[in-house]
């Protein structure tokens, strides 16, 4: 016997979670024997998902014949309004097994990270199970041979770009600094040298900004697999989302429950960095590693111990990386949030007497070394071409050209809330915690709110006087400025300034 009801939209945004939503007296909840939390299988015509239960109450919004649907699971079943879909318990997923596996402490091959991820991106896995595989994983509990079983694993789920026998060049950063936008500058340096960049780029998940939110000011960014190809024929790089792509679709779903856990894993951070590369189609990989107190990498110790998986991963994969260790005490540029990054980066690409000369410093030194990677490289002579290619207005012009071939530039805009933060005494800055300036910014309604964030006023090392502005607060509205000054207000240590000079 089927059982079908009506299928609404709930419009809960639920990210990638499917969730279905049934009234308790639902007829289907009852003869199946469905309670909140159940696993549900639900197939509409050629379509199918599996999405969890949220059972609503008496008096609620949704009637005892009807099942709302969250937008991800509205989206994946093509629904309409009205349509009847049929309810069942779904087969148990076949990947139970690996995890429990995996949970006792057994090696996983490359299959058994393949039935997981199969798993996964057919909804088959509640939370808890995704949960339970991340933490069997969490620390220094993936070997290198299964680190390379589960990049290939997670590579293999998607699609992967082909650029033919070309040298294809691309950087990633590890994280962990607010304003860090080297990559716009990076990529138009590189494509203005006449190299092929095809730089797929993530949303900030819980930053103030991703490189492809700050783009995302400045030009489209949602461009699927043709749209990418057409850009980087005609320009030699892209900036883009990768989200709408397929490289290593896996990633997102495990990274939707690493971030709650905060656990640190070595294996899964290069699975997901070196994953991604390998489906961009990627031969030349430079990572850029920012060490600090307060970076994702703390210590020299943990920069080797990840510099060494990403090297031997690297090699295992066929790609040629490189490792560039940067500073990561302070925030880079003054710009904290889409908006405020993306006129940095303009800025420095414009070379305006505005522009935040660390990003400059940065970004040369990066593309420097990325181009020192590519085949036709001259040893040592990196730095310099980029210097060349920077102060010559080449690398802005190219910038320029692959914001049109994207679907055309847009100047960034600037929030309509602003307020200064004051220094409470006259002393030298000495720190900056990066993780509360970025809450702070994140308050104000970054990245959602484009031009919301933080503007740096100083740096450290500066003397500053009591009363001197330290940074400007940007929001679109007056209740989320003053959601992020109370905030900012209750805190001590955002800006540390040494001891009051008399």
């Amino acid at each position: 016997m089927t059982e079908t009801l009506t299928l609404v939209p709930s419009g809960i945004d639920t990210y990638r979670q499917p969730v279905v939503y049934m009234h308790e007296d639902c007829h289907v909840c009852r003869s199946e024997g469905f309670a909140a939390q159940t696993r549900v299988r639900i197939d509409l015509k050629d379509r199918w998902i599996v999405a969890t239960l949220n059972v609503v109450g008496h008096g609620a919004w949704l009637a005892v014949d009807q099942a709302a649907l969250s937008a991800s699971a509205w989206a994946a079943l093509g629904a309409q309004a009205g349509e009847k879909a049929v309810f069942s318990h779904p087969e148990p997923p076949a990947s139970a097994s690996s995890i429990r596996a995996k949970a006792y402490g057994e090696r996983l091959d490359q299959a058994g990270f393949a039935a997981i991820i199969g798993d996964t991106l057919d909804d088959r896995l509640s939370d808890l199970d995704l949960a339970a595989f991340i933490t069997a994983c969490a620390g220094d509990r993936l070997d290198e041979a299964e680190t390379v079983a589960l990049t290939r694993a997670m590579q293999d789920a998607g699609q992967t770009l082909d650029w033919g026998d070309r040298a294809v060049l691309d950087k990633h950063c590890v994280g962990g600094l607010p304003g860090n936008r080297t990559t716009p500058i990076v990529v138009a340096i590189v494509a203005a040298a006449g190299h092929l960049i095809p730089k797929t780029s993530s949303r900030a998940i819980t930053s103030p900004a991703g490189t492809a939110d700050t783009m995302e000011v400045m030009a489209p960014v949602a461009l699927d697999g043709d749209a990418l190809r057409r850009v980087v024929e005609a320009e030699g790089g892209c900036l883009v989302w990768g989200g709408g792509l397929a490289l290593s679709p896996a990633d997102d779903h495990f990274i939707r429950i690493e971030r709650p856990l905060d656990f640190d894993s070595t294996g899964q951070l290069v699975a997901s960095v070196l994953s991604k590369k390998a489906a961009a189609g990627a031969t030349h990989v430079l990572i850029d590693m920012p060490v600090g107190l307060m970076a994702k990498v703390r210590s020299a110790g943990a920069a080797e111990a990840l510099g060494a998986r990403l090297s031997s991963v690297s090699e295992a994969l066929g790609l040629k990386l490189a490792l560039h260790i940067s500073d990561g005490v302070a925030p880079v540029g003054r710009g904290i949030g889409p908006a405020l990054e993306a006129m940095d980066v303009l800025a420095v690409l414009r070379r305006t007497p505005e522009a935040p000369g660390d990003l400059g410093a940065r970004a040369l030194d990066l593309a420097g070394h990325l181009l020192g990677l590519a085949p036709d490289a001259v040893a040592g002579q990196g730095r310099d071409r980029a210097q060349a290619l920077l102060d010559s207005g080449a690398a802005e012009a190219k910038f320029m050209a692959i914001c049109a071939a994207q679907g055309g530039f847009r100047e960034p805009g600037s929030a309509a809330q602003r307020i200064d933060i004051r220094a409470p005494y006259t002393g030298e800055l000495t720190a900056v915690d990066n993780r509360r300036i970025a809450r702070i910014a994140k308050l104000a309604g970054a990245p959602r709110q484009q031009r919301a964030g933080i503007r740096l006023l100083v740096r450290i090392g500066d003397r500053v006087e009591k009363g001197q502005p330290l940074y400007e607060l940007h929001a679109e509205t007056p209740g989320e400025l003053a959601y992020a000054l109370a905030y900012a207000e209750s805190q001590t240590g955002v800006l540390t300034l040494s001891e009051e000079v008399t």
